[in-house]
């Protein structure tokens, strides 16, 4: 089978060389290479979808159950994608480093906790409190909580 071949080489040498492959003899070398760009970032997707929603680990007995909830877990991949991109960009700029590795650009991790993060300042979930006073929690997180029907002097009121 005829096949034609790319060779990718870094002129500073920082990659590899790499080899791409096609079938099809008769297309353009750089529409191989958009192919395999176009590829790329789906890749890293199913990678980010595998490590930190659990896909490929489900632990369901069925085949049928792994083909209800693989859907789900990429569709909250979207979600979350979707969420990270309406927060502020300061908000979804925040990336975590260690000292042994440095991120120019945020990750899924990163998007995932800014999220989280985002989430638990509406729902008053956040830690310290600059007063020490014990404030009423909001409607939201009483609401979460199913707190909405307690009397008004229970919720809210410090303890004398």
């Amino acid at each position: 089978m005829p096949i034609r071949w790319v060779l990718l080489r870094d002129p500073k040498t920082r990659f590899s060389p790499q080899v791409l492959l096609c079938t099809d003899p008769a297309h353009d070398p750089l529409q191989i290479i958009r192919w395999f760009i176009l590829r790329w970032q789906i890749e890293v997707t199913f990678q980010e979808v595998r490590a930190h929603l659990g896909v490929e680990t489900q632990r369901q007995w069925s085949d049928r159950a792994i083909a209800r909830t693989t859907p789900c877990r990429l569709a909250l991949f979207s979600i979350v994608t979707l969420l990270a991109a309406q927060l502020s960009r300061r908000a979804r700029m925040a990336v975590w480093t260690d000292s042994w590795y440095r991120k120019s650009h945020p990750t899924f991790t990163d998007a995932l906790a800014a999220v989280r993060r985002h989430i638990w300042l509406e729902t008053g979930l956040l830690t310290s409190p600059r007063s020490r006073e014990m404030q009423k929690p909001p409607p939201a997180l009483r609401h979460l909580l199913g707190l909405r029907s307690l009397p008004r002097r229970v919720i809210g009121q410090s303890r004398a």
